[in-house]
């Protein structure tokens, strides 16, 4: 299972319907708001990291209400 985690900075008083929109997203496992230059961190778990990054550019980045993102790709340590 491959995992990223995505920045997601959105229009001035859009947070509450893009955080619904990106919930329902597949591969979406976990999102919660935070404070900082982005307001949302988005966890994204896919077999494979291009089916993590296809949900990223096809789906998220879509969703009306999104300004900008950052796109985080974990990797293997140790």
């Amino acid at each position: 299972m491959e995992t990223l985690y995505l920045l997601v900075e959105t229009e001035i008083g859009r947070l509450d319907e893009v955080l619904k929109r990106v919930k329902a997203v597949p591969s979406v496992t976990e999102v919660q708001a935070v404070t900082g230059p982005f307001d949302l961190i988005v966890k994204v778990e896919a077999p494979h990291i291009n089916a993590a990054l296809d949900t990223v550019v096809h789906k998220i980045r879509k969703i009306p209400g999104i300004k900008s993102t950052e796109t985080l790709v974990t990797v293997a340590t140790g």
